[in-house]
């Protein structure tokens, strides 16, 4: 189990942990319980589906809870904070 940082956090206590399937939870990362790239769309990179409604579902989508994931989101943290600037 890794130890909590800047870059890692997991909350075993959360009524949701683990949030999407994981093969090992030892080093689940919880920091980004709710993805930042989410905004994005098609573009954030996960493996997402939308619904029949239109909804965007990252159920199978692990990226920012596995090894790596906060350097990748980080890596495209730009494409949502170009969105927040524009005004329209």
């Amino acid at each position: 189990m890794k130890e909590s940082s800047a870059k890692y956090f997991s909350n075993r206590a959360c009524q949701y942990f683990p949030c999407h399937k994981a093969e090992n939870t030892d080093d689940f990362n919880c920091l980004f319980c709710y993805c930042p790239l989410y905004a994005l769309g098609s573009r954030c990179g996960g493996n997402f589906r939308y619904t029949d409604k239109g909804v965007k579902d990252c159920t199978e989508c692990a990226i920012p809870h596995g090894e790596g994931g906060y350097e990748y989101v980080m890596a495209h943290i730009r494409g949502v904070t170009e969105m927040a600037r524009r005004t329209d």
